[in-house]
């Protein structure tokens, strides 16, 4: 008779589908943390390869501006025509071409204006319920578009962009010319906000103009997405092409002006005397020579000029251009070499409401970030670079505008000095993240924020030891970290749909490559893979997965676990020490294990009925004769015995020479089970203190965690008894809770303030002396001699 084999198959498909479901629910749960990321990054292709550089038919595009801008200071207005030449050096034909129109933003019909969300409560200022309404007449106006030829071009504005329709398609390798011009209001940034605009002096009756994505600029277009369609809204930086300037900027005839580039008619704008000081800060290296002095600002700013002068400004190889203009201007600059022997011309340009902080840090704040930024990637490759002060911090090819005001007295606090000369670092950094390397902000701001953010830590540990850096130490990041997770977005999120895009794009990041440098992968791995980053995408247009994939191919680290956690979760860092187990190896020789067992009763605590037994029986033996006493109460079951002698020697006896060296090292043996609570993994770093004074670490690497990243145990064998053992003690991994990092436990201190209670009523208030502001202003204006 057959056997029933239906019956057995089915037994074992449901025994297979009972089990396979159970596995595969394991397994990611356990696992998941060191999963490659295959997914998540894009398929290497011929544009860009595997190994994170670009690849062999890798191309992008270029576009060439000639522009004729004018300055009317009267209105308040830019009027500009500019014919752009764009080179198609992809392998796509192209039916139409995408500009942007970021002015289009101002709009009160804007995208910005609508989708913003508002609210009303019970108490309104003016300002407030205007800003429901905005009246600013903003956005481009645009007079004609045409061909090379002038002929009219059929566009198409969409919010901040605009389709141009073209005759003739431009085959790969093909060049297009045509024509633009427009004008617009400028925003004052002051009451509207925004990256570019002007600011108003009451004082004087002055504007200082900070004029930036003030020219139709066009998009990119890429092996990745093809013409760049995402609306400026405001948050989501800049997606540029590289490509050459010809600008001539014409402004009142008493302004300087400083812009992108080299100036091609200095002799035509400056006074001899000024032209000899703009020669001389060629050659000085140590201290910038001040080419308009504050006293001849202040004279400027006395009356307007009636005439106008043009300043022509040329630029290669450059994703976009930017300039500012005032009749306050003091400018100063001096020389940086660099290290492939070139020079650059570093240059300040600020208003006397800046002064003297500016002419005392401002341009040398430039050299030391050209220094430093260099060091790390490549020697800079423009031949200027200038800090505007604008009270703003906005970065361009060349030129970056920045913020730093002095008190009315010239003072200004230890805060502000630090303030000023870490965001000058960190806008003149951006020339090297994204200016250079240049990624698509308007699709990542960490590439340029984070990298940038980073940079900046590592420049300002260099100019001065434990400068109070903002962001970048490891510890900095964890108010954010620890904040409920429903609150947060992963570092790989686009720019318009973060909501706290200071700590996820800047902070974060420059916290987690601080991390991958110091813990992760040592600095000499790490500084060898940025750098060849850097190298490999300068003046070319890199996406997340080369930076990814070439700090892992030029280190030869696996760091798709590291990539995983900070970029695409919201995990954090929280392990703990869960259990530590003291272990020493029975030596079986009677005089060390029962001393040994002594010395540990004597530490234990007591019980009451112990104690009190223990006094009664001290009683007793005081009314017994001695002789008795002795006998009853003689017996130490701790006394090493003649028995106990014998049976060691008869264990030694039978081990090998082997065995008993090892049973002599008497070492000691700790098992310390870790637990992941924050959900991301990192290396373990451990500091053992001992008895003797002495200390020891130990540094595993995160992939202890590959077969279960929940918990795992590790056993530590050391020479010495240790007295505490320390999880992350040098604040390296960014733990959000340090409660459950020692063993012994330790108890984390916390302050709080103390205060005096009054009856006063909400518009009253209390004089309790200067605040530490105020303090810090007074010592600072005693050490300029200021009364």
């Amino acid at each position: 008779m057959k056997p029933n084999t239906t019956k057995i198959a089915l037994l074992f498909l449901a025994l297979a589908w009972c089990v396979v479901p159970i596995f595969g629910q394991q397994t990611p749960d356990k696992k998941d943390k060191f999963k490659q990321l295959y997914q998540e990054l894009p398929t290497p292709n011929v544009y860009r390869n595997g190994a994170g550089g670009p690849g062999h038919r890798y191309y992008q595009q270029q576009a060439d501006y000639v522009m004729n801008i004018r300055l009317d200071d009267d209105k308040q207005r830019i009027y500009g025509e500019e014919t752009i030449t764009y080179t198609n050096n992809s392998p796509d034909v192209l039916e139409y071409l995408w500009i942007q129109l970021d002015q289009n933003h101002f709009d009160d019909e804007s995208d910005t204006y609508s989708t913003r969300p508002s609210t009303m409560s019970e108490r309104m200022t003016l300002r407030q319920l205007d800003g429901f309404t905005p009246t600013f007449d903003g956005g481009d106006k645009i007079e004609f578009v045409k061909d090379a030829a002038g002929k009219d071009l059929k566009y198409t504005v969409v919010k901040t962009m605009m389709r141009i329709d073209l005759p003739t398609a431009i085959a790969p390798g093909g060049k297009y010319s045509f024509k633009i011009k427009w004008w617009f209001n400028i925003v004052d940034r002051l009451k509207l906000g925004g990256r570019s605009g002007c600011e108003y002096f009451p004082d004087d009756k002055n504007y200082l103009y900070s004029i930036a994505q003030f020219f139709p600029r066009m998009c990119v277009y890429d092996d990745i997405e093809g013409w760049q369609n995402k609306q400026f809204l405001g948050a989501g930086e800049f997606t540029l092409v590289f490509g050459n300037y010809d600008v001539s900027l014409t402004v009142p005839d008493d302004h300087i002006v400083v812009a992108t580039g080299t100036l091609q008619n200095t002799k035509d704008i400056l006074s001899k005397e000024q032209m000899a000081r703009f020669e001389k800060a060629k050659t000085e290296y140590t201290t910038p020579v001040v080419i308009v002095t504050e006293d001849e600002a202040r004279e400027n700013e006395k009356e307007k000029g009636k005439g106008e002068k043009t300043w022509r400004f040329k630029a290669d190889n450059v994703r976009d251009f930017a300039f500012a203009s005032s009749r306050k201007f003091i400018w100063d600059a001096m020389s940086v070499k660099q290290s492939n022997g070139t020079n650059v011309l570093a240059m300040s340009a600020y208003p006397k409401e800046a002064n003297p902080l500016w002419g005392q840090f401002s341009t040398k704040a430039i050299a030391h970030t050209l220094k430093w930024y260099s060091h790390y990637t490549f020697d800079y490759p423009y031949p200027v670079a200038i800090s505007v002060e604008a009270a703003n911090g906005m970065e361009y090819p060349m030129i970056c505008f920045n913020n730093g005001r002095v008190e009315k007295d010239g003072t200004y606090s230890e805060r502000t000095k630090y303030g000023t000369i870490g965001v000058i670092i960190h806008e003149v950094g951006h020339n090297y993240f994204p200016m250079i390397v240049n990624s698509d902000e308007r699709q990542w701001t960490w590439m340029d924020e984070g990298l940038n953010s980073f940079l900046q830590f590592l420049a300002e540990q260099q100019w001065e030891r434990d400068y109070p850096s903002r962001r970048g130490f490891a510890n900095s990041i964890v108010p954010y970290m620890k904040m409920d997770k429903k609150m947060l977005e992963p570092i790989m999120t686009n720019s318009e749909q973060v909501s706290q895009l200071g700590n996820n794009a800047y902070g974060k990041p420059a916290a987690a490559l601080n991390i991958l440098r110091e813990t992760v992968m040592g600095r000499e791995l790490f500084d060898h893979a940025f750098k060849m980053y850097a190298n490999r995408w300068k003046f070319k247009h890199p996406a997340p997965s080369d930076f990814f994939r070439t700090m892992e191919d030029a280190s030869g680290i696996d760091l798709d676990w590291f990539w995983n956690g900070w970029f695409y979760t919201c995990d954090n860092v929280d392990i703990a020490l869960e259990d530590v187990k003291w272990f020493r190896p029975d030596s079986k020789n009677p005089d060390v294990e029962k001393t040994l067992v002594r010395k540990e009763q004597e530490k234990q605590p007591r019980n009451i009925t112990s104690i009190r037994n223990e006094k009664e029986i001290a009683k007793t033996q005081e009314e017994l004769d001695p002789s008795i006493r002795d006998f009853y109460y003689s017996y130490d079951p701790l006394q090493v015995t003649i028995l106990d002698k014998e049976d060691y020697q008869k264990y030694l006896n039978g081990l090998s020479d082997e065995e008993k060296k090892i049973l002599g090292t008497n070492k000691n043996f700790y098992e310390i089970k870790f637990k992941n609570k924050g959900g991301l993994v990192m290396p373990l770093i451990l500091r053992f203190d001992f008895a003797d004074g002495t200390s020891k670490e130990y540094r595993i690497p995160a992939e202890i965690w590959r077969l279960n990243n929940e918990e795992v145990s590790k056993v530590f064998v050391t020479e010495k008894e240790a007295t505490q053992i320390t999880l992350d003690p040098y604040l390296e991994t960014a733990d959000v809770d340090m409660e459950n990092n020692f063993f012994p436990p330790k108890s984390q201190q916390s302050r709080f303030e103390l205060f005096k209670g009054s009856n006063l009523g909400p518009r009253q208030t209390v004089e309790t002396g200067d605040n530490p502001m105020q303090k810090a202003k007074k010592i600072q204006a005693k050490a300029n001699g200021s009364n």
